[in-house]
């Protein structure tokens, strides 16, 4: 009954942000609208803990304001909402998939978001680096989930060198994201299950580092992190 109600809040609320955000990214720059979009994103981390009994735990030190990229796990339908709700003004990483949604793909253009082929190739290539181009001047933290796909909790998919790429030409560190919120919001699935939720900010890695070594230790850090994560939820 729990998943019922908040699934039922959750997709309302969700259908009144998007044309609230959608009015928002009509005033020029990005303020008003970021503004919306955080307020969306802790509003559905309050329901959650409300309805569904699933505590939100913040465990490192979230880079508020900080040029980074945050390269997290990414199991559950509500980790970008998660992060954007602890985190602040943070721009995406997304798929080109996404622009497909009414009023999402509006909102997620003039929010500035750096949109990549879900294809790959060289038209992937070619958007990664126009996403890069234009946050050169940014100082907000870049959002990217390295797997390219949700999965499920216990397993991983080899890590995209997207990130890499990101941190070498921007020339910022990068902040691994371990979490297990995918035990209490699987995936996309309707049932939710209560209990405390925690999403871990790791130590930066160097954008210094050869492409081999980089890639190495972000997906070992992420996911012996979340597997610990995971255990912990079960226990």
């Amino acid at each position: 009954m729990r998943s019922t109600i908040f699934n039922i809040l959750y997709w309302t609320i969700s259908g009144i942000y998007a044309v609230l955000c959608a009015i928002l990214a009509l005033i020029p720059g990005k303020f008003f609208l970021m503004h919306g979009v955080r307020s969306y994103c802790r509003l559905t981390v309050l329901l959650m803990r409300v309805i569904c009994g699933i505590k939100v735990e913040v465990r490192g030190q979230p880079p508020k304001n900080k040029s980074v990229i945050i390269a997290a796990k990414h199991q559950s339908w509500g980790d970008g909402i998660v992060l954007v709700a602890k985190t602040g003004n943070v721009n995406f990483v997304i798929g080109d998939h996404m622009l497909k949604y009414p009023l999402i793909g509006w909102v997620l253009t003039r929010v500035g978001a750096i949109v990549v082929n879900n294809q790959g190739g060289r038209k992937a290539h070619q958007s990664l680096n126009d996403g890069i181009g234009r946050s050169q001047e940014e100082t907000r933290p870049i959002l990217i989930y390295p797997e390219g796909h949700l999965v499920p909790v216990g397993h991983g998919k080899p890590y995209r060198k997207g990130v890499y790429r990101l941190a070498t030409q921007l020339e910022r560190p990068v902040v691994p994201v371990a979490t297990n919120l995918g035990c209490f919001w699987p995936q996309q699935e309707w049932s939710k299950h209560p209990g405390i939720a925690v999403i871990e900010f790791l130590e930066p890695l160097s954008p210094k580092l050869d492409a081999a070594s980089f890639m190495a230790t972000l997906e070992t850090t992420v996911e012996a992190h979340t597997r610990r994560l995971e255990k912990e939820a079960q226990q």
